[in-house]
């Protein structure tokens, strides 16, 4: 087995996944990453100069056939598999009581049943490694906000963190849950603008992951809830 390390990670073509694919890529990990539109994915693969040690699958999260052929292809290219990256997420920016429902569905299955079905596809080649399993939640899976839906499936993600770590961490299997404030990203775009205020950036948040990833054999950091300063809740 290659001793290089290997990531995976849904969501990587864009915002906080490619941030994190840029960082493992400079640190000399290979890294895989997912997404649902190959442009996007074509692109950032060009702009990183198409290096071999990057692969991009398009697919999405919440289809178990599509994340468990990403997975598979992936050890089956580099032989290994030491972290997953849960990152691919949306919001459909309204309320339970004022909202459309039309959006919510993709938004629930996107947001908690893809970061389940990745964890399910990749837990033998993890146990394997002794890896490790981030999840990209929220602050907003910290804090209730009025009518928030999708506060509501990063409530999800923080429960669904800790109820794996206590299955998983017997096989030594680290599992941590990164929760960002508010960040600059595409995420916004479906908004129409973007919040008020201070903002993290992608890499900013990257820079968490990578930390989370480099601690030493043993520790499991568990839960990083980042905020930028002067955000109240």
């Amino acid at each position: 087995m290659s001793e290089s390390r290997v990531a995976l990670i849904t969501g990587g073509g864009s915002g906080i996944g490619a941030a994190v694919a840029r960082q493992l890529l400079h640190a000399g990990h290979r890294v895989a990453v997912t997404g649902r539109g190959e442009e996007r994915l074509r692109g950032f693969a060009e702009e990183l100069g198409r290096p071999g040690e990057l692969l991009t699958f398009v697919g999405d999260t919440a289809v178990y056939d599509d994340v468990r052929a990403a997975v598979d292809a992936t050890v089956k290219a580099f032989g290994r598999l030491d972290t997953v990256v849960a990152n691919a997420g949306f919001a459909t920016h309204d309320t339970v009581a004022e909202g459309d429902p039309a959006g919510w569905t993709d938004m629930v299955l996107t947001n908690v049943l893809g970061p389940a079905l990745l964890i399910r596809a990749s837990i033998d080649a993890l146990k394997e490694t002794r890896g490790r399993i981030v999840l990209v939640g929220s602050v907003a899976g910290f804090v209730h906000g009025p009518g928030n839906i999708y506060g509501a499936t990063k409530w999800a993600v923080t429960g669904l963190a800790e109820n794996t770590r206590r299955q998983v961490t017997e096989w030594g299997v680290g599992v941590t849950l990164v929760a960002p404030g508010r960040v600059e990203t595409p995420f916004w775009d479906s908004y129409g603008s973007l919040p008020p205020g201070h903002l993290l950036t992608a890499e900013q948040i990257a820079d968490s992951v990578v930390w989370a990833l480099g601690q030493p054999e043993g520790v499991d950091v568990n839960t990083v809830v980042v905020r930028p300063v002067g955000q109240p809740v």
